[in-house]
């Protein structure tokens, strides 16, 4: 397994070499015996300053009450950069601590260095490469202000500085690494008026991150290395029932939801990653995980939903399966005499703007939640999950992590946006995404 590791990580190790040499040159910095430990929260923090710098709008300063301002980005991008942010904090990590193998190859640092000062420096450093300073000066400022309280709990000293130089490494070795990686190309879903075809759904009428079906993954092998098996066939008893499923239970107008299912489908419409990520960062404290389990639980997490989302949209750009909404206003095309058309159904909330086969929400909360499972060795933990849902919170209560995919391979019906098969499929597609980095690069548990 070792050496399949290191086969798989080999294109990477050219990023990090210089990183050895400039670590070392920190054993000669002066200062004062400080302790190497620090503060064993800081994954977690600068987990939330990640979330937060990523997803926020980019909010004025002046804004009352004060919100840090950030990208405004959203899935499938801001998963993106979040695994760039905790693969850069569990090498950084990792090279103090030295009981695993890294994710990038070459950096080393001494074991009394602050992984605190280190994860903290790592995750900054890499939201900084990832923010357009010229036109985005408020952001980086926010940015450097979180950083400053975090190093400001380090006591000064050189393990302190000997940690800010391997996180400062980590960073700099995962930025080069990512360059050109095919984040925001030009690439675009192909649209067509064959039935079953994917093509624009009113009323949003966009064609959204085609360019994500071929990024260079964090783990797997290649975009396309798990292919789902498809979309049902139109004319096929199967399709109709799952047909009829949606068009009963997912329309906007005239839907035989129950109060609960609708509520589900709330739930299930908010961006998961800030409210899946505070359900492990509450986990991780109430565990008493220390940095290095904190560092190993979010790289896995993080790396398994962004590579699910890359292996979806390949998947997606694959298969071009067109929406519920069209198939149901349009089923007089379909060749199916069970389905039956109606020009005016419309989903519960409008449809994204990208192909239905599979469902990304179902891709990503399947990776997150397979790898927890893999990190904990047992799915059986209780958790609460918080999402802010269209206008109001609703809380759902969890006593294994796999009942979290349950509840969004229905929930996701519910809103009208998917098949049932491409929810499952999603969800089986974010499994083996999440088994193969698992095994590959993260192993098992301490």
């Amino acid at each position: 397994m070792a050496q399949l590791n290191r086969r798989s990580r080999a294109r990477r190790s050219l990023a990090a070499w210089v990183a050895v040499a400039v670590v070392a040159a920190t054993l000669l910095i002066p200062g004062s015996a400080a302790l190497a430990g620090g503060p064993t929260n800081m994954v977690l923090e600068w987990n939330l300053n990640a979330i937060l710098t990523i997803g926020n709008p980019n909010t004025p300063p002046e804004t009352t009450p004060p919100t840090p301002p950030g990208l405004g980005q959203g899935p499938p991008v801001s998963p993106l950069h979040l695994a760039m942010v905790h693969g850069a904090i569990y090498d950084a990590v990792n090279a103090i601590d030295g009981s695993r193998e890294p994710y990038l190859d070459g950096l080393t640092a001494p074991r009394s260095a602050s992984k605190a000062a280190a994860v903290a420096t790592a995750a900054h450093h890499v939201l900084i490469g990832l923010i357009p300073a010229e036109t985005l000066p408020q952001v980086v400022a926010s940015v450097d202000r979180m950083y400053a309280a975090s190093l400001a709990k380090v006591a000064n000293g050189r393990n302190k500085a000997a940690g800010i130089t391997v996180g400062a490494a980590a960073a700099a070795a995962m930025l080069a690494d990512r360059v050109g990686d095919g984040r925001f190309g030009s690439h675009v879903f192909e649209t067509s008026t064959v039935p079953g075809k994917w093509r624009l759904v009113p009323p949003a009428n966009t064609n959204s991150f085609g360019w994500n079906a071929f990024v260079k993954p964090f783990t797997m092998t290649s975009p396309d290395q798990f292919r789902t098996a498809g979309p049902l066939d139109l004319t096929s008893a199967a399709y109709a029932t799952e047909f009829n499923e949606v068009k009963a239970l997912g329309g906007k107008v005239g839907s035989s939801r129950t109060d609960a299912q609708t509520t589900l489908a709330n739930f299930v419409s908010a961006n998961p990653l800030p409210y899946m990520n505070k359900a492990f960062r509450e986990l991780a404290s109430k565990r008493a995980l220390s940095t290095r389990q904190q560092a190993r639980l979010f790289a896995m997490t993080s790396m398994a939903s962004a590579d699910a989302l890359i292996a979806c949209w390949n998947d997606k750009d694959h298969y071009l399966f067109w929406r519920p909404q069209t198939a149901i206003q349009l089923a007089d095309q379909d060749g199916n005499p069970a389905t039956e058309a109606d020009p005016e159904w419309v989903s519960l909330f409008p449809t994204p703007g990208y192909p239905d086969h599979p469902s990304g929400y179902n891709c990503y909360t399947a990776g997150m939640m397979q790898s927890a499972r893999a990190f904990f060795r047992t799915d059986r933990v209780s958790f609460d999950l918080t999402s802010p849902g269209i206008g109001t919170p609703i809380t759902r209560h969890y006593r294994r992590f796999t009942d979290v995919i349950r509840d969004t391979i229905n929930g996701r019906i519910y809103t009208g946006f998917h098949f049932r098969t491409p929810d499952v499929q999603g969800a089986l597609l974010g499994k083996q995404v999440a088994q193969w980095g698992n095994s590959h690069f993260f192993g098992l548990a301490d």
